[in-house]
């Protein structure tokens, strides 16, 4: 069996029962689904860079964001919509880790811009004198940098302390890869070990984001409460950033419980959804309420389409 697992070269994704009538209509919806997230983000990114009125902290933050986003779901819907046309859902060994790396640190950056925003809006609202001070040119890319390439690195050691397990399966009961499905094939529990402390050490740092975030809020409830006019910077703009994190944490919270608690008799379609929804809810939602919400967006995007209002 040692010498039969060195060579696993390709995994099977087995969370398809839909016949292929339903599947082309599957795959329409799901391009279609892709192709709004695509929009919705890339209108947002672009009306940001080429807007220097926006070229502030709080909106170059929410351009990371939406970038994170494009970067999160192009790890997943290109690979999905071809299976969905295909009779075989295979992915070779390499690219189950690539995709893994991709899915994981997308949803851990998430949470990093999302700590880094609620930090923004903290200075912004409690300590204003202090703001620009704080939030320097330097400092933003300094902590956009920290948003981006810490989960990277945090969840490329994760995925690299999975490639060296000896494998004794090669099937994933996912849509797509996830770094604890491959480390439950391994043949040999005992090797895993150093994989689970390494996973419950990245959980820790990411709960510390969460801390971070409720603690910002906290003081922000705390400081607007004695205020009108802070009341109203924090129905502005906190507003949205509170209802992408709201957003975010359902999305996973859902799927973390569903792992742990969900019945293993529930619908192939339900265990899907739950599954693949922070691919599909944040990446959709999150540009919308921005859009909506930020009058100074708002007012750029709508400038974009109606150049005559100006």
């Amino acid at each position: 069996m040692m010498d039969n697992v060195s060579t696993v070269t390709v995994f099977t994704l087995s969370g398809f029962n839909a016949n292929m009538n339903h599947r082309i209509v599957l795959f329409c919806l799901t391009l279609l689904c892709y192709c709004v997230i695509l929009v919705v983000n890339i209108s947002l990114v672009v009306t940001i860079i080429l807007d220097r009125s926006l070229h502030e902290p709080m909106y170059i933050l929410l351009c990371a964001f939406c970038m994170n986003g494009i970067y999160g779901t192009t790890g997943f819907y290109p690979k999905f919509l071809v299976d969905l046309l295909s009779p075989v859902h295979v992915i070779s060994y390499s690219g189950c880790l690539v995709q893994a790396q991709v899915l994981y640190s997308y949803a851990c950056s998430d949470l990093s811009i999302l700590s880094v925003m609620a930090y923004d809006r903290y200075v912004a609202i409690c300590r204003p004198l202090q703001y620009q001070c704080v939030m320097t040119k330097q400092r933003l890319l300094q902590l956009v940098c920290f948003s981006w390439m810490t989960p990277f690195c945090v969840m490329a050691i994760n995925v690299l302390l999975t490639s060296r397990l000896k494998l004794c399966s090669t099937k994933i009961n996912k849509l797509f890869c996830m770094n604890w499905m491959i480390v439950k094939l391994a043949c040999f529990p005992a090797e895993t070990t150093v994989n689970t402390i390494v996973a419950y050490l990245t959980i820790i740092v990411y709960t510390c984001h969460g801390f971070l975030i409720v603690w910002s809020y906290m003081y922000l409830v705390k400081t607007c409460l004695n205020s009108i006019e802070n009341r109203k910077k924090f129905t502005q703009t906190c507003l949205p950033h509170l209802a992408s994190l709201i957003t975010f944490l359902v999305a996973i919270l859902f799927d973390v419980m569903h792992m742990r608690f969900g019945s293993a008799n529930s619908s192939q379609s339900l265990q899907n959804f739950i599954a693949i929804e922070f691919l599909v809810i944040p990446p959709l939602i999150n540009p919308l309420i921005y859009g909506f919400k930020l009058s100074k967006i708002q007012n750029r995007i709508w400038g974009f389409i109606n150049p005559k209002s100006k």
